[in-house]
């Protein structure tokens, strides 16, 4: 096992098992066009998974909570991005750019604003009466998942609701045989936008440098003097308004939704989250492009293994690295 390590690390590290998962896809699949169709929708799954996973990493990693209630922030985020789209519809359909664009920031906003304002209430007080209590994190945020199930089942009725997408995200670029959804391109891209705006808040400025440094050694921190309760609540809204806007991203993907949505994300949020390391951000994304590459491969190639991919992929993984790819704690 120390020469796979050591060999890995030489070749790349961690890293290069995107690449690798890709190139081995690339000989299964056979036809180059559907390996890039299937490439780029794996890597636009992972992005908007990243978004959902990212912050229940960073909660875990600095507060040591178990947040089963980090769903009920996706399928929130869902349904009020659909409600802003469907109360803008004329801007939506319109043959105009900049309409579009004003809809589908309009809605993402109105995702952001209430994972803000909903992240500050969780963890004021749903989550600090149960910190270092994992028995209780779980049995109180699983409640308060259920809740939130509920709620969406009163204002939104229990029926499939559809959401709109902007026009000029409609359809998809032809290029030769190959097809690229233009909605999966744009979630590909603001992914990965977000992500380099996280790395360099946690890498360039002071406020990441507490966090990283909380993730590392919450105890040293607070012994320099530090509000490390300062930072857990700014830590846990920013986390719950990126799961609200991965939500919001789901929901234009799937275009159909439903209040069970953040349930059924969960597990695969889980996954990326174990898969990744806790508290890493650069894991996570790691993660989420490994289980979104996966689900589209092995969809592809064995329907009926698409399910358990990413189980397997997780627990092959935690056998060779038992505490993730990149973990930040261990």
């Amino acid at each position: 096992m120390s020469q796979l390590n050591a060999t890995m690390a030489r070749l790349g590290g961690v890293n290069l098992l995107p690449v690798a998962v890709a190139l081995v896809a690339f000989v299964l699949i056979g036809a180059p066009s559907s390996w890039v169709t299937l490439t780029i929708a794996g890597l636009a799954m992972g992005m908007m998974l990243f978004l959902m996973a990212s912050g229940l990493s960073l909660v875990f990693g600095l507060m040591d909570v178990l947040n089963f209630g980090h769903s009920a922030f996706v399928s929130f985020g869902a349904f009020i991005s659909a409600t802003v789209l469907a109360g803008l519809g004329g801007w939506l359909a319109a043959d105009s750019w900049a309409l579009n664009s004003m809809a589908l920031l309009a809605s993402y906003l109105a995702a952001i604003s209430f994972g803000l304002i909903a992240g500050w209430f969780f963890e004021t007080v749903i989550i600090r009466p149960v910190y270092r209590d994992h028995l209780r994190q779980i049995l109180i945020t699983m409640g308060a998942m259920i809740v939130a199930e509920q709620t969406i089942l009163a204002f939104w009725g229990g029926t499939p609701y559809s959401v709109g997408r902007p026009h000029f995200l409609e359809g998809a670029w032809i290029i030769g045989d190959v097809s690229i959804e233009k909605y999966r391109a744009f979630a590909f891209v603001l992914g990965a936008a977000v992500f380099v705006l996280l790395y360099l808040v946690l890498n360039r400025t002071r406020i990441g440098l507490l966090v990283r440094a909380g993730v590392e050694d919450r105890e040293m921190v607070e012994a320099l003097g530090f509000r490390v309760d300062r930072l857990f609540i700014g830590v846990f809204m920013v986390g719950s308004a990126l799961a609200a806007l991965g939500g919001a991203m789901w929901a234009g993907y799937e275009t159909l939704i439903t209040p069970h949505l953040g349930a059924e994300l969960m597990i695969v949020i889980f996954i990326v989250v174990i898969i990744g390391g806790l508290g890493s951000i650069e894991g996570t994304l790691l993660g989420a492009i490994l289980v979104g590459l996966m689900a589209n491969y092995v969809g592809f190639l064995a329907p009926k293994l698409a399910l358990a991919s990413n189980m397997i992929l997780m627990v092959a993984i935690l056998l060779w690295r038992p505490n993730g790819l990149r973990p930040a704690v261990k």
